[in-house]
């Protein structure tokens, strides 16, 4: 019997434990679900408020009907005793009486519903103001918690982020030495060239002078020489003027 009741008992912690799991897990969307059914409860109390407000204002318009009945019977009175009709006033008399007393049960009835209404409305201005405050709570319980899961996915993504990381690092080193390598082919392959290839030997012709070796500056400049001295020889000599004797005369 002993170890029975220890097994209900370990069944009875397991499920508080489920339970408080559960709420722990469910915790936001349970404090939105009750800030709803508390405004759905705001709203319901708004519209029995309605109904008191109506019964109120019910209530106004009997108090004045009845002071209108209660005048008029009382002209209807003061007639019958101008008239020497003392029974006829005495029954106008008890309805008015009547109708006083019915005026003062309404009232009544309409101060206590005036009464009500002043309360309900503090209570639901209240109820508006905490419902608004728990509305800011609840968003900035959401932001929390995105930001918490966003942190945990973070966290726990790491290691699977990290080693793709590294794999794009390394296919990143490959490219940039194979790069490189190209590279060096590229400048081995103009230094072969240019050791060996055409290029070589058309350097050595025109460090010998042979083959077309273009215009060279020191020609070039000999032969404009040599066309300036031919300019001038062709150029004939200037005549002395009339007025003046021969060189040398005395």
């Amino acid at each position: 019997m002993s170890v029975f009741s220890k097994i209900l008992t370990a069944l009875r912690g397991s499920a508080r434990e489920i339970g408080e799991s559960v709420v722990d897990n469910n915790a936001t969307r349970i404090y939105e679900q009750e800030i709803y059914e508390s405004k759905a409860a705001i709203a319901k109390a708004k519209r029995d408020l309605t109904l008191v407000m109506a019964q109120e204002k019910a209530a106004q318009r009997e108090i004045e009907r009845l002071d209108k009945e209660v005048i008029r019977y009382e002209e209807h009175a003061m007639a019958a005793l101008d008239k020497t009709e003392e029974k006829l006033a005495g029954d106008v008399a008890a309805h008015i009486a009547e109708l006083e007393t019915e005026r003062a049960a309404q009232v009544k009835a309409q101060l206590e519903f005036a009464g009500h209404i002043f309360n309900l409305k503090a209570l639901i201005r209240t109820a508006e103001t905490r419902i608004r405050e728990h509305e800011r709570e609840l968003a900035v319980a959401k932001t929390t918690e995105s930001v918490y899961r966003a942190t945990e996915s973070i966290s726990t993504s790491m290691g699977s982020s990290a080693s793709k990381l590294g794999n794009a690092r390394e296919s990143l080193d490959r490219i940039k030495q194979r790069h490189t390598q190209l590279a060096d082919q590229m400048r081995a392959a103009e230094e072969l060239d240019a050791e060996f290839g055409s290029a070589a030997l058309q350097k050595r012709l025109a460090d010998a002078g042979i083959g077309d070796t273009g215009a060279r500056g020191e020609d070039v400049l000999a032969r404009l020489k040599a066309r300036r001295a031919g300019a001038a020889a062709d150029t004939p000599a200037a005549a002395a003027p009339a007025n003046e004797p021969p060189a040398g005369s005395a």
